[in-house]
């Protein structure tokens, strides 16, 4: 099992929102998106933030949590 460390779909699917809308929003391609939720590659730090900030959530909601 692939360790998940973005929450990038979850986040979508709350909002109704689809990864096409994200990656158009983002200016990459759907696969590109596609991958980042299937958690497949990891965005940049930065791509993250601006994530954030187009679903105007905390960065913090984005990423899995690691406990303690």
């Amino acid at each position: 099992m692939e360790d998940r460390i973005n929450r990038v779909k979850e986040v979508l699917v709350i909002q109704g929102k689809s990864q096409k809308w994200l990656a158009e929003q983002m200016g990459i391609s759907t696969t590109a998106m596609t991958a980042i939720c299937n958690n497949k590659s990891q965005p940049h730090l930065k791509d993250l933030r601006r994530m954030a900030e187009i679903l105007e959530v905390d960065i913090r909601e984005l990423l899995v949590s690691t406990g303690g």
